[in-house]
């Protein structure tokens, strides 16, 4: 059996470093390169370490997990696709136009790829499950908790969510019409008149809170990731989906039987 040969970028991070471990103990994968920043060390896992990305030109892999920075996302999963690499990409932060634009790239390569603003399942889960409630509940709020050391706001996850029900939500403003903020940003960012909420504290990992209200009663999705290894049975799925994927899709509920 042929392994799919794998480069993790951003292998010091957290969720790198799981992933890495993750791929050793998988007999189906096979760790063939790992980028970093400023790295001092020219190899680790027994397997070449590389300070550019450039480097990695001509190395024999199949995928590249970019477990990176929300700065630098688009610019490695363009490189990705244009060095022959099928992107896996835990990194959020992608504009919209760079999503299409990367789409766009991955059908002119015959390549598969998958960004995912989230690898845990049961957040996949709600995020379909919001877009059904949605239909009956279009007054709704998201909650997304984070630790705080996540840099960007709202997480990909919310932002997902708010997409996926605005796509059957009418859109309208919740709250009385001439409500003020006595402190501004008291009631979240605004997407389409949903409200979106984050909170960054110490302990935390990742969670969502999903809350609809109706007249007379109200309905709240959640999802808890405790820990980081709830992300790698998502991230394993993903990597042989793509395999025979011939394009790049924005969420794992494409490789789900939904």
């Amino acid at each position: 059996m042929n392994k799919v040969k794998i480069i993790v970028a951003g292998y010091r991070g957290k969720m790198g470093s799981e992933a890495v471990q993750m791929i050793l103990k998988n007999d189906e994968f096979e760790l063939v390169g790992l980028l970093g920043h400023h790295e001092v060390v020219s190899e680790a896992f027994g397997v070449p370490v590389f300070n550019k990305k450039e480097e990695l030109i001509g190395l024999s892999a199949d995928i590249w997990l970019d477990l990176t920075a929300p700065s630098v996302a688009y610019e490695n999963t363009r490189f990705a696709m244009e060095a022959g690499f099928r992107p896996v990409v835990g990194t959020t932060g992608f504009t919209e136009e760079e999503v299409t634009e990367l789409v766009r790239l991955s059908r002119v390569k015959h390549l598969g790829g998958l960004i995912a603003p989230n690898f845990a399942l049961g957040a996949v889960l709600v995020m379909q499950f919001s877009k059904i409630a949605a239909q009956y509940f279009p007054d709704v709020e998201i909650i997304e908790l984070h630790h705080d050391a996540k840099k960007d706001a709202p997480s990909g996850t919310a932002l997902k969510t708010a997409e996926l029900m605005a796509q059957v939500r009418q859109a309208h403003y919740q709250g009385a019409a001439n409500e003020t903020e006595s402190l501004a940003g008291a009631r979240g960012a605004e997407f389409e008149g949903m409200r979106i909420h984050s909170v960054r504290l110490p302990g935390l990992v990742a969670h969502q809170e999903v809350l609809f209200g109706g007249k007379g009663e109200g309905l709240t999705l959640r999802h808890d990731s405790y820990e980081r290894s709830s992300f790698m049975t998502g991230i394993a799925l993903g990597i042989k989906k793509v395999m025979q994927a011939k394009e790049l899709y924005y969420g794992l509920e494409h490789f789900l039987d939904l």
